[in-house]
């Protein structure tokens, strides 16, 4: 392997620069129309050229290493804060290793923060190997950057009462911790615990495991704090689990058409020429009768829904037509984002 290979393939075992995740766009715009022009250029050059290649991923990758642990970094910072602002003063323990540390801080007076690191460092000793090195590394600092930020800043209640609490430091809580998965690692010993049950015991599944933690820390969280606490725990693990699901999935939503008309000739026209966008023909069979119709495949963003409807509509008012939800779409008319 030449030089620079061996230095690329260095870099990538040791921090994890094979990225699975796209980056988001205002950071991907940021120089990626240079690279891919350089990218041109260098693919007629033979070694040359392929050196030049190997040059620009490492530069797209370098960017998002540092994409990655700034994300990290605000997503530790925004969990904290929903502990600091919502949970501690509320006695709300919504699951995981820091909902522990919250139960256990209220009988032995120590920080929540440190028992949280605490907890979480005999965790990641033995399950480090299970989940890669990259990952453990990650999650590692983003547990220490989540128990440094906790102690560091000061409680108080911005609520002013459970309700409120639960439901933004559910918020905040799912904000920071989608952050930290985007970014490839986790803030707490909980999944590596999860995974070591599931090891040993293949009928219980990581989720599963999961689950039953966080309900064991909250119905210990009821015991100690009182039931009503236990139930606002409830409500804040529900309100960051859907928060984060969010983040994670990622906010580019667009709607996803089906269309089956005989007018498609016509529909395909009004597309093009009134919304600028494109759709794909598929084949399609009706079962009924056994006769060929084909079917239009077509995604726009979620604002440009109702336009696409009132079009096939007019075009044909007795077509079939399904709309679902996408999570995120990539591609022309949408984002260019670099996927490797």
């Amino acid at each position: 392997m030449p030089h620079n290979g061996r230095v690329v393939a260095f870099f990538r075992n040791i921090v994890g620069a094979r990225i699975a995740r796209p980056l988001p766009e205002f950071v991907h715009n940021f120089g990626s129309a240079h690279l891919s022009k350089q990218r041109k250029n260098a693919r007629s050059g033979g070694q040359a050229g392929r050196k030049k290649r190997m040059k620009m991923d490492f530069k797209l990758e370098g960017r998002q290493l540092i994409w990655d642990y700034l994300l990290l970094t605000v997503g530790a910072l925004l969990t904290a804060f929903a502990f600091a602002a919502f949970f501690v003063a509320n006695d709300i323990a919504p699951g995981g290793v820091t909902g522990i540390a919250t139960v256990l801080s209220s009988v032995t007076g120590l920080n929540v923060g440190l028992l949280s690191f605490l907890i979480n460092v005999p965790l990641f000793a033995i399950g480090w190997r299970r989940v890669g090195v990259r990952f453990a590394v990650r999650s590692f600092i983003s547990m220490l950057l989540l128990s440094l930020f906790i102690d560091l800043m000061p409680e108080f209640d911005l609520a002013g009462n459970m309700m409120l609490a639960a439901i933004f430091g559910g918020v905040t809580m799912g904000a920071g911790l989608g952050m930290v998965v985007r970014a490839g690692a986790t803030t707490g010993g909980t999944d590596m615990a999860a995974m070591i049950v599931h090891e040993h015991l293949s009928m219980f599944t990581v989720p599963m495991v999961l689950f039953t933690i966080d309900g064991i820390v909250v119905v210990v969280a009821a015991l100690n704090f009182g039931v009503q606490a236990g139930l606002f725990a409830l409500i804040a693990l529900f309100v960051s689990t859907k928060t984060m699901d969010s983040v994670i999935k990622g906010f580019n939503t667009a709607m996803q058409f089906l269309i089956i008309s005989p007018n498609q000739e016509e529909i395909v026209r009004r597309i093009h020429t009134e919304m600028d966008r494109g759709c794909t023909r598929l084949e399609a069979t009706g079962t009924y009768e056994g006769r060929k119709n084909g079917a239009l495949l077509c995604v726009v963003p979620r604002m440009e829904a109702s336009r696409l409807k009132k079009i096939v509509s007019e075009c044909d008012a007795h077509a079939f037509v399904t709309v679902c939800d996408v999570h995120e779409a990539l591609g022309e008319g949408f984002s260019y984002r670099h996927i490797s």
